[in-house]
């Protein structure tokens, strides 16, 4: 049976995943337009900053902060905003962003209704993406269309990672 073209974008996403340098949980963003990858992003320190894997510690963790909640305590750049960050705004005008989580304090379970957080939810809407398709399990997924979240501003509350 061949796999549908929105899975094999998400196994892309988590195989891209699988780079994440959380110690928490790792998601994989892959900026799709036109049937052709523009970009990828996974959940890492900035560039030349030590990763929480090498640092084998988590403020929010060691604080036990909710998920969802004081995102800038985290030393991680978020796999959307990675993947945004590397394509041009032309390239992501229409685009779908296919996100995979991975809850490595689960065993590496599928992140249940994982969602992007508010601050990459600015930045995917800004950068003109269309849709994203968010990983449920292995053969489920959910599609958001981005407008949903220009007409529906949850800004006030918080979910994501």
């Amino acid at each position: 049976m061949r796999t549908s073209k929105d899975n094999y974008y998400l196994d892309i996403a988590e195989a891209v995943a699988q780079r994440g340098t959380c110690i928490r949980k790792k998601y994989g963003a892959i900026i799709v337009k036109n049937d052709a990858i523009v970009s990828t992003g996974y959940v890492g320190a900035p560039r030349g900053r030590k990763n929480c894997c090498d640092m084998k510690t988590c403020l929010r963790e060691e604080l036990k902060i909710p998920r969802g909640e004081r995102y800038e305590l985290c030393r991680s750049v978020h796999a959307e905003a990675n993947a945004i960050i590397n394509a041009s705004r032309e390239e992501m005008l229409g685009a779908t962003l296919y996100l995979v989580g991975l809850d490595l304090t689960q065993g590496g379970a599928y992140v249940q209704n994982g969602s992007c957080c508010q601050m990459c939810k600015r930045m995917v809407i800004n950068a003109g993406i269309e849709k994203v398709v968010i990983r449920d399990d292995k053969e489920n997924y959910r599609t958001i269309p981005v407008a949903d979240w220009v007409e529906n501003d949850d800004s006030l509350g918080s979910t994501g990672y």
